[in-house]
């Protein structure tokens, strides 16, 4: 069972691992959060000054969690499109390249959760931009992926309201 949870930032992802890992009826997975401080203080450009080549750091970390049997994480593959695609120094034809090979590992996760901004505050974590205008166009071009690609999904199902709001919809969703 592979469950991640796509979104743009700060929408409280990693909070909700976090939650998750807390619960009985996860007790069998294995978590992953990304890590974006550790690849920032390698010199790895983060946002909107990703390269091509930190892109595909970024889908190598999320490729290789796919691997995991009992997964559950913060960023799919689809969030890597979506920061590929706004990267100011990739030209659009290399994003479309590389989104185009990245789009058949999304049916390897088996419940794709939307995280939504909607009531989140942009919170500053020392890593992540506080650009509020960048967020919503990662937010809009993840949207628009999830429209794209979603006859790809297996399960998909759109998180809003509090973690404990989440957590319900998730087990509802996965029948727990």
């Amino acid at each position: 069972m592979k469950i991640g949870f796509c979104g743009t930032m700060s929408v409280g992802k990693t909070t909700l691992v976090n939650a998750l890992k807390e619960l009985p009826e996860f007790a069998d997975y294995n978590f992953a959060t990304e890590r974006s401080k550790y690849l920032r203080d390698l010199g790895i450009p983060l946002n909107t000054d990703s390269t091509l080549k930190g892109q595909i750091i970024f889908l190598a970390e999320r490729s290789s969690e796919l691997f995991a049997e009992n997964l559950i994480t913060d960023r799919t593959v689809i969030d890597v499109m979506a920061f590929t695609r706004l990267a100011k120094s990739i030209p659009y034809f290399m994003a479309d390249a590389l989104n185009d090979a990245v789009s058949h590992l999304i049916r390897e996760y088996d419940y794709i959760f939307y995280v939504s901004p909607e009531g989140v505050e942009l919170e500053d974590n020392g890593v992540r931009t506080i650009d509020a205008q960048y967020r919503n166009e990662v937010d809009k071009e993840i949207q628009n992926l999830i429209l794209r690609h979603r006859p790809k999904f297996r399960s998909y199902a759109i998180l809003s309201g509090t973690t404990e709001e989440r957590i319900e919809k998730i087990k509802q969703v996965m029948s727990l």
